[in-house]
């Protein structure tokens, strides 16, 4: 348990773990709601998850940034991709103009909620259909840190990989 707690220290921004009294919290609030084009101050770090797979989904980039800490950092398939409006611009940005639908297919996520921060593990498979017709499957396994930032849930970390299914004899 030390170690786990040593792990959430390292991983969250400090302003995770700084009290504010309630006139603060009031203040944040109504500033989320007005500065934020896509306030998600009522979803739950599993609704957060959930938007971003809908996103991809949906080959709709404009949905993924506000679902991210400007602090986040991506790791995908071993390599460290920087924050998410880097991996955007230099991988996921490029990749989504070579795709023709991309589906999720049995998606579970288990949640842990340790007060400002919240832990998930997700699997999945998923098909990948390129503007070309070729198809692309995967199984799939994602780890995130979700902090609150103001009064929303945002992604800060975000770890995953896939591999080719095992083919069933």
């Amino acid at each position: 348990m030390i170690i786990f707690n040593a792990l959430l220290l390292a991983l969250a921004p400090a302003s995770a773990f700084t009290t504010q009294s309630s006139d603060t919290q009031i203040d944040n609030a109504t500033l989320a709601k007005e500065e934020d084009p896509q306030y998600f101050g009522d979803l739950s770090p599993k609704d957060i998850l959930t938007a971003y797979r809908e996103a991809i989904q949906e080959l709709d980039a404009s949905k993924m940034k506000s679902l991210f800490s400007e602090e986040s950092q991506i790791f995908e398939n071993g390599k460290a991709e920087g924050s998410f409006v880097q991996y955007m611009e230099h991988h996921l940005g490029p990749e989504l103009a070579h795709i023709k639908s991309f589906t999720f297919t049995q998606p579970t996520i288990s949640m842990t909620e340790l007060g400002n921060t919240a832990l998930a593990i997700e699997t999945y498979d998923y098909v990948i259909v390129l503007r070309d017709d070729r198809k692309i499957e995967r199984t799939g396994v994602a780890t995130s840190v979700l902090v609150r930032e103001r009064d929303s849930w945002k992604i800060l970390r975000y770890h995953s990989s896939s591999r080719t299914p095992k083919k069933i004899q």
